[in-house]
């Protein structure tokens, strides 16, 4: 797959929360994670992220909007649940992105929001955990942007290919 990405946290407080974040995050191998004003009691997620991203990762933490710095070229990605986010399946992922989620009772800043090249939502009927947001919109990522083949027209997974044999001459009389 080409490009990267990365994940974001934005007002995150719960520290099992970020840490989950951070592993799913690593499973789908994000280039690096970040927080925008995360609770002192979120960084120690630590304790939580049994992948031990941090150590694997480049981890950003940023106090706020103004402090953050994404690479050029990297489009910032809002999940969110709003009537004009953009349903996730009908999304095309950029080749180099920022997906930021929103705290654990709360939306994205409207500061945050306004920031966003784009803003996607899983169409749900409500809310869903924040670390499954994450792995359902990295699962849609990979699925977009990772060469797989297109998926077949009946029920199962691909068939092989299956190449024609000739036989030998026909003769008519």
């Amino acid at each position: 797959m080409r490009g990267y990405f990365a994940v974001g946290v934005e007002g995150i407080s719960k520290a099992r929360n970020l840490g989950a974040v951070m592993r799913t995050a690593h499973a789908f191998g994000a280039s690096f994670v970040f927080t925008l004003g995360a609770a002192n009691k979120a960084r120690e997620m630590f304790q939580t992220d049994t992948a031990k991203t941090a150590l694997n990762l480049p981890y950003y933490d940023w106090s706020g909007l103004d402090e953050m710095a994404l690479p050029r070229g990297c489009q910032l990605i809002g999940v969110e649940l709003t009537d004009e986010a953009i349903e996730l399946p009908s999304f095309r992922h950029p080749r180099a992105a920022a997906y930021v989620f929103g705290r654990e009772r709360g939306d994205l800043s409207p500061e945050l929001l306004a920031r966003c090249v784009h803003v996607v939502k899983i169409p749900t009927k409500f809310c869903v955990n924040l670390s499954v947001a994450c792995a359902i919109t990295l699962y849609d990522r990979t699925v977009n942007l990772g060469g797989f083949p297109e998926r077949p027209v009946r029920p199962g997974g691909p068939l092989e290919e299956k190449t024609h044999v000739w036989g030998p001459p026909k003769k008519r009389t």
